[in-house]
């Protein structure tokens, strides 16, 4: 059965609008409210830091420091989980005989291979107001969230899309420069199609998995049934056929379309091109054509279904992070997402302008009043 992992002691120095802060979470649901301002995304981009990559915001780690910081941002966290009890460490700040600027991970104190290790002892899923555009924004923002989904049950998904991305820029550089290198070419292409193939395989296991997870939602439930695909050069290709007889496809492909490739200067095929479909079952309409609440629903939905399957998949019952969560739910529909992140069972940080939006969670969640960068307890 899966167990979730829950944040205890939590540390902040020169975060954001946060000089220093030392505050403790408590398992389960835990309100984070305030003015505007006052500080609470940044707390909960913090947290996204315990997981590889560059947070919730994707922001570059030269802007995270606290305005004047001289020396970078730290994070320090005790975690608690089916792994047993471990300390994490990450951020900028420079350590004794460390010169690195990028981020470093530290693991009970010894410094982790990369940031990917923090996925044995946690998962960490967020929803922001920003991704009230998924649907109908660009397709890299949907591959962005299909990839995070992804990473949260197979944490080489990451070093997969890194290194792939690092292959193609090298094509599209020997393309641009009109490289006839065609031993080099056939090099770089041969591992884009290894890397491209298993991303793809990768993503479409996930949709199936989801949908498989999906299915086994009642009818009427309080978030709509999302129809989840993908669609893609490669991910096109996956049913049915095995990974080698697709990497040669993909292989090919790359190489027949050099000449085209060339003059567009970049790779016009690949899992960097696929999408990430999303419809609302019970209309059989696209989400993007969807009214906004409609929307909403659904990308709630699709997160709570994603959680449930973390934790299935992986024994680790995720972390969730959900920024600004109850302001366009009705008071019912706030009451059915309290109740389904209890079933659930996981850590859930939720964010507010006002404490009334939890009423229902009184006596059920922790409640901290964010203000002025600090945090103080606020039982009511």
């Amino acid at each position: 059965m899966a167990e979730p992992s829950s944040i205890g002691k939590f540390q902040l120095t020169q975060f954001r609008n946060y000089a220093q802060l030392v505050t403790r979470f408590e398992p389960g649901a835990v309100v984070l409210f305030g003015a505007n301002g006052a500080g609470k995304t940044n707390l909960l981009e913090a947290i996204s830091f315990l997981s590889p990559g560059r947070g919730l915001r994707r922001a570059s780690y030269a802007d995270v420091p606290r305005a004047g910081a001289t020396d970078g941002f730290s994070i320090f966290a005790e975690i608690s989980g089916p792994e047993g009890d471990v300390s994490i460490g990450t951020g900028t700040a420079s350590a004794e005989g460390e010169t690195d600027a990028g981020r470093r991970v530290r693991i009970n104190g010894a410094p982790a291979r990369s940031a990917d290790d923090l996925l044995e002892w946690l998962r960490v899923i967020w929803l922001t107001p920003s991704m009230d555009t998924l649907f109908t924004g660009p397709a890299a923002e949907r591959r962005r969230f299909i990839d995070r989904l992804v990473l949260a049950i197979d944490p080489q998904h990451g070093r997969r899309t890194l290194d792939y991305e690092k292959a193609m820029r090298g094509r599209n550089r020997l393309l641009a420069e009109d490289s006839r290198d065609t031993a080099w070419l056939d090099a770089i292409e041969t591992q884009m199609a290894e890397t491209g193939t298993a991303i793809a395989v990768a993503r479409v296991e996930l949709v199936r998995l989801l949908t498989g997870l999906i299915e086994t939602m009642p009818d009427g439930a309080p978030f709509p049934r999302a129809g989840v695909s993908l669609t893609g050069f490669v991910e096109d290709q996956v049913a049915g056929r095995a990974a080698v007889d697709i990497e040669e496809s993909f292989r090919r492909a790359l190489r027949d379309n050099r000449f085209r490739d060339r003059a567009s200067a970049r790779t016009l095929d690949g899992p960097h091109r696929a999408d990430f479909l999303v419809d609302y079952r019970e209309k059989a309409m696209p989400a993007a054509l969807c009214s906004t609440g409609e929307q909403k629903a659904l990308l709630i939905g699709l997160i709570l279904s994603h959680a449930r399957l973390t934790g299935a998949i992986t024994g680790l019952v995720p972390i969730l992070l959900l920024d600004e969560i109850a302001a366009h739910l009705d008071e019912n529909r706030r009451a059915a997402l309290f109740s389904i992140l209890e079933e659930i069972g996981c850590q859930t940080f939720m964010t507010g302008t006002e404490r009334a939006l939890f009423a229902s969670l009184e006596s059920r969640a922790q409640f901290l009043l964010v203000q002025d960068g600090t945090v103080t307890p606020n039982p009511g």
